[in-house]
Parts: structure tokens; sequence; C-alpha cells
């Protein structure tokens, strides 16, 4: 991709709906408002702030933090080392306009990434599409903890979808995978596709960052990659409902231990291979959305923590879905209707949770508790037998 292309790719990235700018300046006046106000607003924006200054007050990383605010929790910062660096900035503005910049950031990720899986959409389709998405429960709550779910899955589709042919394709899925782990899956996307010198970028992009945070913080670098990678997120018994993957479902079911941890194993390996001949066939099609869609609900389901704020994935299946539904597609609308019955997240509330009390749930608690894992599952058995009438799925 040469300079006119580039250019290209920033006008059309830069097309995002007048809704999200409009939005983002809403909620960057809600942060001022509570700033000013003295009250509390994003429990995990302000956990990636605390992270940035230890770091710039020399204190350790995965002790408990010192600088999280007098309103938040005290939750352990659970990422590399090398994402306290990029969270440098949040320092520069108190806790709550910390919240309103990521907030900012995330719908103005939310309308970018509407506008790119919605292509030859009209204008106030895609509006009207953002706006209904806001009521997923991965969106909102991400907006709500001040999560960076959504500007993470910008970026991804951002290499994936529209910088492909690049030489700058692959650098934002390795830096997005820097900041959380999960999107190191994208890596094995870009492999898949026949995009192996992406692949190659992607990976040296993350080594790269993750070497440059070895040398400037070696004991936290070695902390984290030694105990706090498992221990932050509780990943081998975490049976709590938030937890909405393989391993969380499994756990919920058969119970903690080894013996769930092995067939978690072996339901991840059957998630992965089942889902690369997929994502391959589709790619082969050109049906690149539907391949990325692939890659990323089984990211979801192998990861040993996918809380229930991971799923912003919703957002761009809803806009593979909604041209198909306006052109007649019944299983689309169907589709649609699932989304919104189940993503909404009201099935959360209304069974019990917390204190492993997941592991005692009757038959009438499991179906909404594994909403989202069960729903996906459903989804995957739907596409495999569509692929396999249509003959996709012939070898």
């Amino acid at each position: 991709m040469g300079t006119l292309g580039i250019l290209h790719t920033a006008r059309r990235c830069a097309r995002i709906p007048v809704v999200a700018w409009v939005l983002a300046g809403v909620l960057l006046a809600i942060s001022v408002i509570f700033w000013l106000a003295g009250h509390g607003l994003g429990v995990d924006s302000a956990v990636y702030r605390a992270g940035a200054l230890a770091v710039l007050h020399g204190d350790p990383l995965y002790l408990p933090l010192t600088g999280e605010p007098p309103w938040a929790p005290p939750l352990p910062f659970a990422y590399p080392p090398v994402a306290a660096l990029q969270f440098f900035p949040l320092v520069l503005v108190p806790a709550q306009l910390s919240w309103g910049v990521i907030a900012a950031l995330s719908m103005l990720a939310l309308g970018g990434v509407l506008r790119v899986t919605m292509p030859g959409q009209r204008g106030l389709t895609v509006a009207v599409t953002l706006l209904a998405v806001l009521a997923l429960e991965p969106v909102w709550r991400t907006l709500a903890l001040g999560q960076l779910n959504l500007v993470l899955m910008g970026l991804v589709v951002l290499d994936v979808l529209v910088l492909r042919g690049s030489r700058w394709s692959g650098v934002l899925v390795g830096l997005a995978s820097a900041i959380k782990l999960t999107p190191l899956i994208f890596v094995l996307h870009l492999a898949l596709t026949g995009r192996r010198a992406d692949a190659l970028r992607a990976m040296g992009t993350f080594v790269a960052v993750n070497t440059f945070a070895e040398l400037v913080l070696p004991g936290d670098t070695a902390l984290f990659w030694g105990t706090a990678l498992i221990d932050g997120n509780d990943a081998t018994t975490n049976s709590w409902i938030g937890n909405q993957s393989l391993n969380g479902i499994v756990q919920r079911l058969a119970g903690e231990g080894l013996a769930t941890l092995v067939a978690v194993g072996v339901l991840a390996a059957a998630c992965l291979a089942v889902s690369g001949v997929v994502v391959r066939r589709l790619h082969g099609r050109g049906e690149h959305l539907g391949a990325l869609l692939v890659t990323a609900f089984c990211g979801l389901l192998v990861s040993p923590v996918s809380w229930t704020h991971h799923w912003v994935w919703m957002v761009p299946l809803v806009a593979f879905l909604v041209p198909r539904a306006l052109r007649g597609a019944a299983w689309a609308r169907v589709s649609l209707a699932a989304i919104a019955v189940v993503g909404t997240g009201w099935e959360f509330f209304v069974v019990r949770s917390g204190a492993h009390v997941e592991l005692q749930w009757s038959v009438l608690e499991a179906l909404p508790g594994n909403a989202y894992v069960l729903a996906v599952l459903c989804l995957a058995a739907f596409v495999l037998l569509r692929m396999r009438r249509s003959g996709m799925m012939a070898t």
C-alpha cells in the first residue's frame, strides 16, 4: 500500500458517524462534572492510571497499588508492564477525566468499527446501529468501567480489514496484544489467512515493546510473566458468572480441579482446530469480516478468563447481520433478535453469583448464567451446518 492507499485508508476511517463524536463529547462532559463534584467514576480506568503512577513513582506494579483514588476498590494491575508505560498520559489528568478520555476514545472506536464493518450502508443506518448496540451489556459495561475493549477491538478491525496490504499491517495487532494478551489470537488469524508477513510484523511488534518494558522494568516484567499473569485474574479457579469462557462454563458445570483444566484444554484445542478450518474457508470466499468474527469468538471461548465486557465483538457481529436482515434474510433477523435477548445482560442479574455459588447452580440458573457461551456455541453450530450444506466444509 503506497501513500495514496494510506490516505484513502485515513479518509475511510475518518468517516466516523457524527453521533459518535457527539456522544464522545457528552462522555467527556460527564467526566468533568463528576470530577468537579468529587464523585468517583471509572473503576478500571482508575487501575490503568494507578499502574502508570506506580511506575512513575518507582513502586512495584504487582503489589497493592497506592495510586488508586479513595473511591475505587483495591483492584490489582493485571496487565503486562508495557501497558503501564502506555497508560502514562492518563496521569496528566484526574482519575475521573482519565475515564472520560478512555470513554470518548471508546465511543469513537465504536463508530469507526461500525463504519468499517458496514460498508455501503447509509449514514443513518450506521448511526441507528450505533445507538442500538449501546444497549449491549459488553458495550455499556466497557464504557461504565472505563475499559479498553472497544479501543482494542478498533485497532484489530483497522489492522485486519483496512490495512491489509500495507507495510504497517500487523503493527496495531501487536500493540493491542501488548496491552492485553488476548488479541494475540489475531496473530494466528493473520497467519491462517495467508498474511504471514503481517503475522510476523505483529509478533515482532509485541516482542519489541515487551523487550523495551523488560529493559525499563525488569523486576515487574519477571514478576508478571512468572506469577502475576495467572494470579491476576485467578484463571485456574474462576467459576464466577462474569467469566464467560469455556474455562468458566466447564468449571461451573463440573467443578474446579485438575480434571476440569484438562477437559478445558481439550475443548480449547478442538475449538481452535475447527475455527481454523472455518476461518480459512471463509477467507477463501472473500468473507473477511466473517472470518475475523470466527477468530474473535474463538478467542473469547478459549481464553481462560473472558469477562462479559470482553464480548464487545457482538458489535461487528451486529454490523455483519444488519445489512442481511435489511435484505430480508430470515436467519439474520432471528440472529439479531437473539442478540437483543441475550446481549443486554439481564440474565446476569437474575441468578445467584459470587463466592463460588455458581458451582451449586440448578439447570434453570445454568442456562441464563452461561448465556454468552451457550449462545455462541449455538451460533457456531448454525454456521457449520450452513457451510456443510453449501459444500464449504467438504475436503
